[in-house]
């Protein structure tokens, strides 16, 4: 298939703005044809099977389809900091996250860009990559583009940000968010399963979804919970992420001001207890600033 056709009339995500990208035009993510990243190297602020002992080959891409007011990746996925590789860099970087004892490669915010990472992980296999793929995104997706990715991506990371498609309105500019998280999550199932699969406690393939506690409840996680127990099971990795920050332009909203409070979070732990999930990461409430990248210092192309 020829990946890149899909950039002539651009519709890879919901916005399906339709722009020819091919022709420098931009959209909603404002990328064109190029493939921009702020920074790779070894990543260790995953969930332990992801970044394991040696750690995750992380590759920060440039963009996102979302405009989340907290966002805590402001620096790229709004200011679009980063620098232009080619198709043959993007494998060439696959390559050296694998030598450098990477425990796989981490595609964090990929989805402006689905084309060129089917092409670039097509010529890694060829020649004969082994680590897994693990594909880091907001779950706003069409299923019907992730599909295409079948048999390319090893590991789905997906979050699930908002139930409440006004919230998602108001804090992403997306109040069609729900509805495509939910299809793009079942399409990751259907690929991958929903059962994460290990080897020395290092996953190999399989499913984790990402759950970003909000303050005052925001984010709809308990009736998250609850369709993930209905339509994936209990046995599915879910991870209960505490690390919200009040960034970026969240200081507007007098609802997401402040830090999460640590009842708030013991809450969605006891509730998802309570509905058997089988397989839960948590974090420590105060270690928010643990995960918080400043690529205004990072040194892009770090290995």
């Amino acid at each position: 298939m020829d990946y890149l056709s899909l950039l002539e009339r651009c519709e890879i995500c919901p916005r399906r703005c339709g722009v020819n990208r091919l022709k420098g035009e931009k959209g909603f993510c404002r990328v064109s044809n190029d493939v921009v990243v702020a920074y790779y190297g070894k990543h260790f602020g995953e969930e332990p099977p992801i970044s394991g002992e040696r750690g995750s080959g992380a590759i920060f891409f440039s963009s996102c389809n979302l405009r989340c007011v907290f966002c805590q990746n402001y620096q790229i996925s709004n200011y679009m900091l980063g620098k232009t590789i080619s198709l043959d860099d993007l494998v060439e970087i696959f390559f050296q996250m694998e030598k450098a004892g990477a425990h796989n490669i981490n595609l964090v915010s990929p989805t402006p860009y689905i084309p060129h990472i089917a092409i670039a992980i097509r010529k890694a296999k060829e020649k004969g990559i082994k680590i897994p793929f693990v594909y880091n995104t907001n779950a706003y997706e069409r299923s019907e583009i992730l599909s295409l990715l079948e048999g390319l991506v090893d590991i789905y990371l997906p979050d699930f940000k908002y139930w409440n498609k006004e919230i998602a309105k108001k804090l992403s500019s997306a109040n069609d968010y729900p509805k495509h998280a939910i299809d793009s999550i079942l399409e990751m199932k259907r690929q991958v399963g929903s059962t994460l699969i290990t080897e020395s406690g290092i996953g190999k393939k399989g499913l984790i979804i990402r759950l970003l506690v909000l303050p005052n409840g925001l984010s709809g996680t308990k009736s998250v919970l609850r369709w993930i127990r209905e339509e994936i099971g209990t046995s599915v990795s879910i991870s209960l992420m505490s690390q919200y920050r009040p960034l970026f332009r969240a200081h507007e909203f007098p609802m997401i001001r402040r830090t999460l409070y640590e009842e708030e979070y013991d809450e969605v732990i006891r509730y998802a207890s309570s509905l058997g999930f089988e397989n839960v990461y948590v974090q420590e409430i105060d270690s928010s600033g643990m995960y918080l990248p400043d690529f205004t210092k990072e040194e892009p192309f770090k290995s």
